[in-house]
């Protein structure tokens, strides 16, 4: 059975919840974009590596 990308953010987005967080707004805009095709998967990843991937 296939599931569609946006219920796939809202599994996730609802696993984050359910631990009491709530992603931040540029996460938001990420998923947002995902979700209406304007970005790839691998882009949302590149983001948030450029973000998050500490530097050497």
């Amino acid at each position: 059975m296939l599931v569609k990308a946006d219920k796939k953010w809202d599994y996730a987005l609802g696993m984050i919840k359910v631990d009491g967080l709530e992603p931040t707004p540029e996460m938001k805009e990420l998923i947002s974009k995902e979700k209406q095709g304007e970005i790839s998967m691998e882009e949302v990843k590149k983001a948030l590596d450029r973000k998050y991937k500490m530097k050497r």
